[in-house]
């Protein structure tokens, strides 16, 4: 059969839920886009870990205002099984429910602690040629003083699945630094099918977990696990930094705000209007303001003192340095 028109493809939106923090996140999401970009033509599914050996508790949304809340915003929830993360390595979540998706339908997938500012439909996205998020920083790896260097731990990655890293490379970066490398965050990435994708994500990861290069051998990789196999998967599909215009995704059209407290620190104007925005109808408000950080920073009107302790013309170039301030100031929580 002939393959469908890209146009005439249904797209899924994938974000991660779970009981506590993620399941508020998640409204906070699902608010955000059926506000900002209620006509973006994709449909947002929200992924449960299911219960099982890998989760001493039971991990799913139990919340039922919650859940129907998510529900009214036009979400359908999914269930996946932990078959080798669970949570021990919670990160691997993103990778395992990937496997809960309609095969063969392109994907993109957010962290739950993400904001749609605008239209998700404007954004150009090629299926075919995978990214990832770029807001990172040089966080993996950490070479040793008398350690292979980031040439030396990359490559060994590279050769390990028979990739070819010098095409990797970007030449406009000096040797030895960390931005030469492909490296991202892991807070979105979309492929045109999330099985495939799932896949070779999540045999790269239990390879390089299960039976690291010998150049890893004093490399953490918890949590950067899924950091360190995401730019193997996406240099082997073909993908790269290159395949999304600048400033849409973690700029004009989503911001990964990662924590309340950084989000009033450093994110836009516009981000915290869109926060405040969404989480004021009466419905949001009652359920939001259970989860402590959320009736702190947004209702009590913490977050506006913690915003006003930082010039966004002039943040310090380390996210740590924020944190540092928010936590002495007593701004810090999640």
């Amino acid at each position: 059969m002939p393959r469908p028109a890209r146009d005439a493809q249904t797209v899924n939106i994938l974000i991660v839920g779970q009981n506590g923090r993620l399941a508020y996140e998640a409204l906070l999401f699902a608010a955000s886009r059926a506000e900002r970009s209620p006509k973006d033509g994709f449909r947002l599914f929200v992924a449960e870990p299911a219960p099982g050996a890998l989760w001493p508790n039971d991990p799913t949304i139990r919340d039922a205002e919650i859940r129907e809340a998510l529900t009214e915003l036009g979400a359908t929830f999914v269930s996946f099984e932990s078959r080798h993360f669970g949570n021990k390595y919670p990160y691997g979540n993103k990778i395992e429910a990937l496997f809960a998706l309609p095969e063969g339908e392109p994907f993109v997938f957010f962290d739950t602690d993400t904001l749609v500012l605008d239209d998700l439909g404007a954004v150009p996205f090629d299926f075919d040629r995978p990214t990832a998020s770029l807001r990172r920083e040089g966080t993996w790896p950490q070479p040793e003083l008398y350690g292979p260097g980031y040439t030396g731990i990359w490559k060994s990655l590279y050769d390990r699945f028979g990739l070819d890293f010098e095409s990797s490379l970007d030449l406009s970066q000096p040797d030895e630094y960390w931005q030469r490398y492909l490296y991202f965050n892991a807070g979105f990435f979309f492929y045109r099918c999330p099985k495939v994708f799932g896949q070779r994500f999540l045999d790269y990861a239990l390879e390089i977990r299960d039976n690291p290069p010998e150049a890893l051998v004093c490399q953490s990789l918890d949590p950067w696990l899924d950091q360190v196999a995401l730019p193997l998967v996406i240099h082997s599909f073909g993908g790269g930094k290159d395949t999304l215009p600048e400033g849409l995704l973690d700029g004009s059209v989503t911001c990964h705000y990662r924590t309340i407290p950084l989000l009033y620190a450093r994110e836009s104007d516009k981000a915290v209007e869109v926060l405040e925005s969404v989480s004021e109808p009466n419905r949001l408000k009652k359920i939001l303001k259970q989860y402590d950080p959320f009736k702190r920073m947004i209702y009590q009107g913490r977050g506006q003192k913690a915003r006003a302790l930082f010039d966004r013309d002039d943040l310090p170039r380390r996210e740590q340095a924020i944190r540092n301030t928010l936590k002495r100031e007593g701004f810090w929580m999640r």
